[in-house]
């Protein structure tokens, strides 16, 4: 594509040098530049990507998109916001994937996996081939892929959707991260479906607070979605909808609930199992307005489930109202949902035999640490054991607030690392204690396995040893970006054979 034909309706660009130049990929890496690609000088945290314009250009690129004239002897994209200007530009590079693509974005702190894994699955249920973006994994025309963040950059994401076309999918379910929705990763989207689950403390080292976290998240529901599919039972859903209610144009909004507030889904009669969850989902506001105009669905009646735990309900309501805003019958998408499965690391069983229960889980922060620790006590007789920690370069705030919450909900807390990255793990692990004040029932361990083996060599028969904060990762981060191989499902499987 010629560059100027790429950048013909961006906003206010000025083209220095040949702007016939044959565009043939796009770059924000100089590692990654191809002879041909227009590579993106993005500032970034830490460094400007101006700094590696010469390389680019010595690797091949034929145009660059800066913020400042760089006079390389390349054309020049001049644009005043470099990261700004990718998405666009990428979407317009791929022919706009994503006008052709069904796309629901999940946002929000905690349950963003499971419920785009859960729409997937009843897409496809349902007969509509549905790609996947996530934090576990990425699925493209079928075929799984491995991933190095929830949320691509917009160069990537853009490309992906376009495989996903060409792969035969006519629907994507993906995650929308903060982090990614601020750095306008998601722009040039055609949502179809937003859905937010909650708003709870984390990444607040990113955002700084929790105002401009919410505000980070809202953007997504800023883009032009046609629904909204928002959780009342949290307090920030509340806050959403009633700015989205107020705004002209603004996009309609579908409600629900597992906890008996009102909306227009109401999980009720939930009735928790140790391999699942049954409940009845029923429609008290009766006509839902889509795209279509405004209708009345049947009530979907009782709906079963592998996956277990309350906060899982809550997860199965969102993406069932996202399955029946894009046309699914409730009735199939109930169907889909009693087929599904539960992610990886997500509240996941490990069984090899023993006399106990053993969940790994990816709670990482204090209010699903809650949640999972609450569902798991609901299906104990015995004692409840928790294994957990906090994340380095992270949020230190929460620190003291997972361990009060983690020696609160168990009857034996064991503290232990989880990616300490730069920090010293005992720096850490010295935080988390900070908000146990000299509780009974904890101990402290700083290396990973050992505090697993600890936990799972206390348990006895009817308990259940729950291992939280990494859940689906296959490695734990050190310093200088060292990452050693470590999966808490393998580690734990190890250990209880050696019981």
């Amino acid at each position: 594509m010629r560059l100027d034909e790429l950048v013909a309706g961006a906003d206010s660009p000025r083209i220095v040098g040949d702007a016939r130049v044959d565009v043939k990929s796009l770059a924000y890496d100089s590692r990654r530049v191809e002879p041909g690609a227009l590579f993106f000088c993005v500032p970034g945290e830490k460094v400007d990507g101006h700094r590696f314009a010469a390389a680019a250009v010595e690797a091949g690129a034929v145009g660059l998109v800066v913020e400042r004239a760089l006079g390389l002897g390349v054309a020049e994209v001049v644009v005043g916001d470099a990261r700004a200007a990718m998405a666009p530009l990428a979407a317009r590079f791929w022919g706009d994937p994503t006008g052709e693509l069904k796309v629901v974005g999940v946002t929000g702190t905690n349950g963003k996996t499971t419920t785009a894994f859960l729409v997937r699955e009843i897409l496809e249920a349902a007969g509509v081939r549905c790609g996947l973006l996530g934090t576990v994994k990425q699925v493209v025309g079928g075929v799984e892929e491995e991933v190095e963040r929830t949320t691509p950059e917009a160069i990537d994401l853009q490309a992906v959707f376009r495989r996903m076309l060409d792969g035969g999918d006519r629907a994507c379910a993906m995650e929308a991260s903060s982090h990614a929705l601020a750095l306008r990763r998601c722009d040039a989207i055609h949502f179809d479906v937003a859905l937010f689950t909650n708003l709870t403390q984390d990444h607040l080292d990113f955002h700084g607070g929790m105002e401009d976290y919410f505000q980070a998240k809202r953007l997504l529901f800023e883009m032009g979605p046609g629904t909204a599919i928002i959780n009342v039972d949290d307090s920030y859903g509340q806050r959403l909808v009633r700015e989205l209610e107020s705004l002209s144009g603004g996009p309609d909004c579908l409600t629900f609930s597992a906890e008996g507030a009102e909306a227009h889904i109401v999980a009720s009669d939930i009735a928790l199992k140790p391999n699942g969850a049954e409940f009845t989902v029923t429609q008290p506001l009766g006509g839902l307005k889509t795209s279509s105009g405004a209708t009345h669905y049947p009530p979907a009646g009782v709906v079963r489930t592998r996956l277990p735990g309350h906060f899982n309900v809550s997860n199965i309501l969102g993406a069932f109202s996202a399955a029946i805003s894009m046309g699914v019958e409730p009735d199939a998408a109930a169907a889909g949902l009693e087929q599904a499965t539960p992610p990886p690391g997500r509240f996941e069983p490990i069984d090899e035999g023993q006399p106990f229960a053993v969940l790994v889980d990816y709670a990482h922060t204090p209010d699903s640490l809650e949640s999972v620790l609450r569902a798991a006590r609901r299906l104990t007789e015995g004692r409840l054991i928790a294994v957990f920690g906090a994340g380095g370069d992270r949020d230190r705030a929460k620190r003291p607030k997972m361990g009060r919450t983690g020696a609160e909900l168990s009857d034996l807390a064991v503290v232990t690392s989880d990616n300490p990255r730069s920090e010293a793990p005992e720096a850490i692990v010295a935080e988390v204690l900070a908000g146990i004040d000299g509780r009974e029932g904890v101990e402290v361990e700083t290396d990973r396995r050992a505090a697993i083996a600890l936990a799972l060599g206390r348990a006895r028969p009817g308990d259940t040893v729950v291992i939280a904060g990494k859940g689906h990762e296959r490695g734990q981060e050190f310093e200088n970006g060292r990452r050693v191989p470590f999966d808490d499902r393998e580690v734990a499987r190890q250990e209880l054979r050696r019981l």
